[in-house]
Formats: structure tokens, C-alpha cells, sequence
């Protein structure tokens, strides 16, 4: 009899076999979500890739052209490279002076500072706004006539044109758009905080580090999973930007962004199909540029870890 148990026991704890029903519903959770991410973003970039090549108004005959679309977005179209720098720099701004801002925020509310409830709510509440009601409010704040920021610093009778000037207005729009990024960085990186194991803390300060020293040696090396999921997001952000800038000027006069020429090109009057998923096609490169790059670096320094 404990010889029969034994045996029973052992063929239950084997491997299940899934029914007819069981792989029915497996295979549709699993595939609704891949026909839609096919339908949605594979199809419409492959698409893009492939239109990139040819020459198209949206109505008459594909004519295959090569890489004459790439030649001459890079040698004869004027707007590409003032998209391009300013791209870089909505780039460089996010990386470099939001996302430290909101990894700083984060450091001081996980601290806790007294009313740190409220100053979460307080500076994550922009990110709910989409980038085109930052834009409208950029201009209530910029605007050269009824702007507050000209009000405020006493310039009514000669007011800088914040958003007019070229040389200034692509600064007023980083600073607006930083306002919501870091709201976002703050809130993933206090989540992150929050995981740390307080004893790895404790440990660093026995052995007499400073808060400096733990932060660098300790904290951060263990927010590494979120500084993956930050640069994701900063790049996105940077490189996709598109409504605070057409809800400002349509991304022109010194605002020009990769994402303002696609659209330019491909719903514009103009209706360079073509044309425009060729700037498309740029723009996912260098989206993809970064990030990869940035992976692959986080997976050799885990090897070498």
C-alpha cells in the first residue's frame, strides 16, 4: 500500500498536460496582444521602412526612388539639421538636468522631509498634463505681451519675446517640458528607492561611509533596473516631443523637431509620403541608437559584476 501511495503521488506531482481548451485559451491571451502589436507598431514600421524608399503623394502610383529620399533630406532640406540639434538638446536636457532634478527630489522625499505627501502630489501633478496643455500654459507664462514672466520681472515697457526670439524660445520650451519630466523621474526612482534594502544601508554605516559614499557605492548600483526604465523614457520623450512645440508656433521659427517635420511631410499639404517615413525612419533610428547602446553596456558591466 505506502508502495502504491508512493506511486500515485509521484505521477501527480509530474508535468500537467494542458487540455484542447486549456491551449485554446492560452493561445488567444497570448495572441490578441501580438496581432495587435503587429497591427499597430511592427506593420506601420516596416511599412515606413519600406515607403521611406519610394516617392508617394497618398493617392497616385508608388514610384520606387532608392535613397534618393535620404539624399536629400540630408543635403537639401533646411529644417532637418535645426531638428536634429534641437532634438539633441531636448535630449541633453532631460538626461542630464530634469532626470538628475528628479532623482535628487526623489533622494530628499525618501528621506522624509516633513510634508513629503505633498510635495509628491505637488511635483508629480504635471505629469498628468499632456505636452500640449504645457504648451498652452508656456505661453501664459512666456508669452511676450501678457506673459508673467515679463509682469514679474518688470519688462512691460520693453518685453523679451521669450518664445518669438529663436535663440530663446527652444530654452523656455526645455524648461517647461523638464517641469513635467522630473515629476515622472521622481516618482520611479522614489519607487525604487523604496526597494532598497535598508540593512545594505545600515551595514555601509558601521563600516563609517558617509551618506555621500552609500548613496554612490550602494543606492544607486541598485537602482540600476530603473535607470534602464528612466533612459527608456527620457529618450522617448526627448525624441518623440512634438505637441508642446505645435501648440506654440506648429515647430517652426527655432522650435523645429524631427517629429514636426514626419508630420509636415506626411499629413501636411504637401503630402510627401515618402519623404516623411524617411525622416520617420531616422527619427526610430536614433531612438533605437540610444537605447541599444545603453544596453548593452548594462549587460557587460552585469557580466563583469
Amino acid at each position: 500500500m505506502p508502495l502504491k501511495t508512493a506511486r500515485r503521488a509521484g505521477r501527480r506531482t509530474g508535468p500537467r498536460k494542458f487540455s484542447n481548451r486549456d491551449l485554446a485559451v492560452i493561445g488567444v491571451l497570448l495572441g490578441i496582444p501580438i496581432l495587435i502589436d503587429l497591427a499597430l507598431i511592427w506593420g506601420p514600421t516596416l511599412a515606413s521602412i519600406g515607403l521611406s524608399f519610394t516617392s508617394w503623394d497618398g493617392i497616385g502610383d508608388i514610384k520606387w526612388v532608392g535613397t534618393d529620399n535620404y539624399q536629400a533630406l540630408f543635403s537639401d532640406y533646411p529644417p532637418f539639421w535645426p531638428a536634429v540639434r534641437n532634438n539633441v538638446l531636448w535630449l541633453a536636457f532631460l538626461g542630464l538636468v530634469a532626470t538628475p532634478f528628479g532623482l535628487l527630489l526623489a533622494v530628499l522625499i525618501d528621506r522624509g522631509v516633513r510634508f513629503s505627501r505633498v510635495y509628491q502630489s505637488t511635483i508629480y501633478m504635471p505629469v498628468v498634463l499632456s505636452l500640449a496643455i504645457v504648451g498652452f500654459m508656456a505661453q501664459l507664462v512666456f508669452s511676450r505681451d501678457q506673459g508673467a514672466l515679463n509682469a514679474v520681472l518688470g519688462n512691460e515697457d520693453n518685453p523679451v519675446d521669450w518664445l518669438g526670439d529663436p535663440d530663446l524660445n527652444i530654452w523656455m520650451v526645455l524648461i517647461a517640458a523638464a517641469w513635467r519630466h522630473t515629476g515622472y523621474v521622481m516618482i520611479l526612482y522614489l519607487a525604487g528607492l523604496k526597494s532598497v534594502d535598508a540593512s545594505l544601508k545600515e551595514a555601509a554605516a558601521i563600516d563609517g561611509a558617509g551618506e555621500v559614499q552609500t548613496f554612490f557605492r550602494i543606492v544607486l548600483p541598485t537602482l540600476r533596473p530603473v535607470n534602464v526604465i528612466v533612459l527608456v523614457i527620457t529618450v522617448i520623450e526627448a525624441l518623440r516631443a512634438f505637441d508642446i512645440v505645435y501648440a506654440i508656433n506648429h515647430g517652426r521659427n527655432g522650435l523645429e523637431l524631427l517629429s514636426v517635420l514626419v508630420t509636415d511631410n506626411i499629413i501636411g499639404e504637401a503630402s510627401r509620403i515618402g519623404f516623411g517615413s524617411a525622416v520617420a525612419v531616422v527619427l526610430l533610428t536614433v531612438s533605437l541608437g540610444f537605447i541599444v547602446t545603453y544596453l548593452v553596456q548594462e549587460l557587460r558591466g552585469e557580466k563583469k559584476g
